[in-house]
């Protein structure tokens, strides 16, 4: 595989990314925590993307994957920065954002920063305030202690047998962030695909992202037996069409502004 495209951002920070030209709306995608651009999810819509000729891009965030950094050194800001940042210097028009897991929480953050940018938003189990509401909520009073004083805690991994170490700062720098807490003010298309055994994110997340959203254009697609992955064959076919279905309606209200104009 050919190295990625770099991103220099800092003398010392750098992010990683694959973009590939086409037509509007691109459509970015927002990896989960933990996760690169590498994964199934993503190379699915970009090759969808390539074979309709829609401008595509997917990338790493700090910490993650190609890009710079430590990913136990940065967070939900960090990573909500490089976001904007491909948005503002690597994508070019409206986009439309993608976010899988953690990648559901950065593109509500990213289209409340840059609301004229984004024209649509597609949730694969996504995961907004899981900090606070699927780590912190979870913790015992010693773990919480632990995790004040030691400034880490290690929780079990349900991919592999090392354990996933969860930093307190992120906990401090989720909850700058918490969006589920009152009105969620994005009056955009929101699409959200949620698997009913999804034992990491519950489903009824997507339900609560459809009642803060300010917006009405809000669809769920709950998969009874789809797990948290989300990358089935027909999991991954829905994908497919929610996406067609997005990008066909950015271009008809596109369409329908410049025939009132």
């Amino acid at each position: 595989m050919s190295d990625p495209m770099i991103h220099t951002i800092t003398e010392t920070d750098h992010i990683a990314y694959r973009r590939f030209s086409g037509n509007g709306p691109g459509i970015i995608f927002l990896a989960g925590h933990g996760s690169d651009m590498e994964g199934s999810k993503a190379l699915f819509l970009e090759e969808w993307a390539q074979a309709n000729g829609q401008a595509f891009l997917r990338f790493d965030y700090r910490g993650h994957g190609r890009s710079s950094g430590s990913i136990d050194a940065t967070n939900i800001s960090d990573w909500t920065e490089d976001v904007i940042n491909v948005i503002d210097e690597l994508s070019e028009g409206p986009q439309i954002l993608v976010g899988s897991s953690l990648g559901g929480w950065l593109m509500l953050n990213a289209t409340l920063l840059r609301p004229k940018q984004i024209v649509g938003l597609i949730g694969i189990a996504a995961a907004p305030d899981f900090t606070e509401d699927l780590i912190w909520a979870e913790l015992t009073d010693d773990q919480r202690r632990h995790i004040q004083t030691e400034g880490k805690i290690a929780l079990p991994n349900p991919y592999a047998v090392e354990p996933v170490v969860y930093p307190y700062h992120l906990i401090e720098d989720g909850r700058q962030h918490l969006r589920l807490r009152g009105t969620l003010n994005i009056d955009k298309p929101i699409r959200l695909l949620h698997g009913m055994q999804d034992a990491e994110v519950p489903w009824q997340t997507a339900i609560r992202i459809a009642e803060c959203a300010r917006t009405n254009d809000v669809r769920i697609h709950l998969i009874k037996d789809a797990g948290h992955r989300f990358s089935e064959p027909q999991q991954l076919d829905l994908l497919q069409q929610v996406t067609s279905e997005l990008v066909a309606d950015a271009l008809a209200s596109d369409d329908q502004k410049s025939r009132l104009a």
